[in-house]
């Protein structure tokens, strides 16, 4: 029995997404049984999560896969956060408190809306968000290593 009946909210990085529609991704089995095993989780991304899924879908898997997920996107299995006023700042602001870390938009937007929307949870592959921290010290849960 999955031990997070209760997990919620998490919001998703690029990796797992690119590996859910690329069934020969060495991670696809483990992001598929990890969604199975979490049926209650909401899923959220970002825009900047999605372009880049999107682009990378389409150069290395084909077109189709990239409509794919927007396809799955649009029945609901994931939502889009909208950014606010502030995101852009709070983007600038995670990204300049990280600077060791190499830049990547669709990394601070995760980080980013987790602080906006207070999500702990992330589904990640990437092990920066090891690294982030929400605006009190606390880290982020990575879903994919925590057992359960």
């Amino acid at each position: 029995m999955p031990r997070f009946l209760t997990i919620g909210r998490v919001l998703a990085d690029s990796g797992p997404l690119l590996a859910l529609f690329n069934a020969g991704d060495h991670w696809h089995g483990r992001v598929l049984a990890w969604l199975k095993d979490h049926p209650q989780a909401q899923l959220f991304t970002t825009w900047p999560v999605a372009t880049e899924v999107c682009a990378l879908l389409a150069r290395h898997v084909g077109n189709p896969a990239a409509l794919d997920f927007l396809r799955w996107a649009q029945r609901g299995a994931i939502h889009f956060d909208l950014p606010d006023a502030g995101s852009l700042a709070g983007v600038l602001a995670i990204s300049e408190r990280f600077r060791d870390l190499p830049f990547d938009l669709a990394d601070a937007s995760v980080a980013e809306a987790a602080a906006r929307l207070r999500i702990r949870h992330v589904l990640t592959i990437d092990t920066d968000f090891d690294v982030y921290r929400d605006k009190v010290g606390r880290p982020l849960v990575n879903v994919l290593r925590t057992p359960g």
